[in-house]
């Protein structure tokens, strides 16, 4: 497995666990359909947090955030309607936001964690 994935794994590994330390309880993780692929779903009260995780070692080639472009957003939504519409019973109990966390640094354990809690 290529660096790359590694780091981005470990990145989703500590938004996870970063989501979680603040009451999320998180629903679904790397679930994918004909679309695309969604990080991580989490669920926290009445918000269903569709999360986009982008974990960089520098902002050498910019800041995570900025790959999250109007298209990337456009996508976003699209699949967490796909989401909700094949969790129907669990995307019942509450409203979809998109939120995105960034982590730079070499290691995604000790990285500067971004979290954006509502990304229009």
């Amino acid at each position: 497995m290529a660096a790359k994935d590694d780091l981005g794994r470990a990145g989703e590994e500590r938004a996870a666990a970063h989501l979680s330390a603040l009451g999320y309880e998180i629903l679904d993780r790397n679930w994918r359909c004909p679309q695309g692929e969604i990080d991580i779903v989490a669920r926290r009260g009445r918000v269903i947090a569709v999360v986009e995780v982008k974990t960089r070692r520098s902002v050498r080639f910019g800041h995570p955030f900025e790959a999250i472009d109007d298209r990337k957003r456009h996508r976003l939504w699209c699949l967490a309607y796909a989401w909700a519409h094949a969790h129907r019973d669990a995307a019942q109990q509450g409203s979809l936001r998109l939120q995105a966390i960034g982590l730079i640094g070499d290691d995604p354990a000790t990285a500067t964690l971004e979290h954006l809690e509502d990304l229009r």
